[in-house]
C-alpha cells in the first residue's frame, strides 16, 4: 500500500487518537488535529507530536477560517492531501425537548457543518490530484433513531445524506467518499455528554426522565458482556485506505455488539436505491 498523506480531525481521544497512531505505524504521514494544544489537551498533543509520522495541528473545526488555513497548511507541507478522516464529533443524549435551539445549533456546528468545512476545504486539491478519500465517522444511529438520543442522531442523520450524495458525485472525478458507521464502542465520547440546556422540562416527564440514565447502564452492561474494542474502528479506517480507488463501499458497519440489523438495513436500502438511481438516469454513477 502507498503511503498517504492523511488529514485526521478530533484526535485527541477515541477513534482519532487510535486512527492517528494506527495509521502512523503503517508509514502514512498523519496530520492530527485537535483542540486547544496549549490548554486542556496539551498532553495528549505532545504525546501524538513525539510519535514518528505525526504532526499535530491547532483546529477547531467550527472556525472557518480555521480550518481553511490547517487544510492550505497540510497541502503546503505535504504537497497534497489523500485522505481526510471526519472524526470530530460530540454525543448528546437525555429528553429531547429540553434541548434548546442553541444546544441544537452547537452540536449541528461540530456534527454537521464542521465535516462540510474540512470536506469544502479539502476537495479542489483532491479534485486536482483526481484522487482522494474522504471517510465520515457516522453512526449506526444515523439509519435508525433510538429514543433518548434523538439530537445527535439527527445530525448523524443529516452527514448520512450529506455522505451518500458526495459518494456518487465525486467517484467520477477520482475521489471516493464514504462513511464508517460504529455502534457502541467505551470510548472518551460517552464521559462528555451533552445534556439539554432546559432541565425544568424533564421534571415534567415524570419516570421517563429515568430512562436516560437506564440506557446509560445498559450500555455498560454491554461493554462488559461483549467488550468491543475500540481499536476496530481505525482498522476500518486502514481497510478502507488500502482498498483500490472507485472500489471502496459506501457504508462499513463496524458494531460487534448490535451490527447485524444496520448491515441487513444497508444491503436491502442499496438495492432499492440502485433502482431509484437508474430512473432518473444516474445509472452511471453506479459504476
Amino acid at each position: 500500500m502507498s503511503k498517504k498523506v492523511v488529514l485526521i480531525t478530533g484526535t485527541n481521544s477515541g477513534f482519532g487518537y487510535l486512527a492517528a497512531k494506527t495509521l502512523a505505524a503503517e508509514g502514512h504521514s498523519v496530520y492530527a488535529t485537535i483542540r486547544e494544544t496549549k490548554g486542556r489537551n496539551a498532553e495528549r498533543a505532545n504525546e501524538l507530536a513525539g510519535i514518528e509520522n505525526i504532526q499535530v495541528l491547532e483546529l477547531d473545526v467550527t472556525d472557518r477560517e480555521g480550518v481553511k488555513k490547517v487544510v492550505s497548511e497540510v497541502i503546503e507541507k505535504a504537497g497534497r492531501l489523500d485522505v481526510l478522516v471526519n472524526n470530530a464529533g460530540f454525543y448528546g443524549g437525555g429528553i429531547t425537548e429540553t434541548f434548546t435551539e442553541d444546544d441544537l445549533e452547537r452540536m449541528f456546528d461540530v456534527n454537521l457543518k464542521g465535516v462540510w468545512r474540512l470536506t469544502k476545504a479539502g476537495l479542489p486539491q483532491m479534485r486536482k490530484q483526481n484522487e482522494g478519500l474522504i471517510i465520515n465517522i457516522s453512526s449506526g444511529l444515523g439509519r435508525f433513531s433510538a429514543p433518548f438520543m434523538t439530537v445527535y442522531n439527527s445530525t448523524k442523520f443529516a452527514l448520512e445524506g450529506l455522505t451518500e450524495g458526495l459518494h456518487y458525485e465525486l467517484k467520477p472525478l477520482g475521489v471516493d467518499v464514504v462513511m464508517i458507521q460504529p455502534g457502541a464502542f467505551p470510548t472518551e465520547i460517552f464521559g462528555k455528554t451533552a445534556a439539554g440546556s432546559d432541565a425544568a422540562i424533564a421534571q415534567q416527564y415524570g419516570d421517563l426522565a429515568k430512562v436516560p440514565e437506564q440506557i446509560g447502564e445498559g450500555m455498560g452492561q454491554l461493554f462488559e458482556t461483549v467488550k468491543p474494542d475500540p481499536q476496530m474502528v481505525p482498522n476500518a479506517i486502514s481497510q478502507l485506505i488500502a482498498k483500490p480507488k472507485g472500489q471502496r463501499p459506501l457504508r462499513t458497519v463496524v458494531d460487534p455488539a448490535t451490527g447485524n440489523f444496520v448491515e441487513d438495513a444497508n444491503q436491502q436500502v442499496k438495492v432499492q436505491y440502485d433502482y431509484f438511481l437508474t430512473a432518473f438516469g444516474m445509472q452511471d454513477l453506479l459504476n
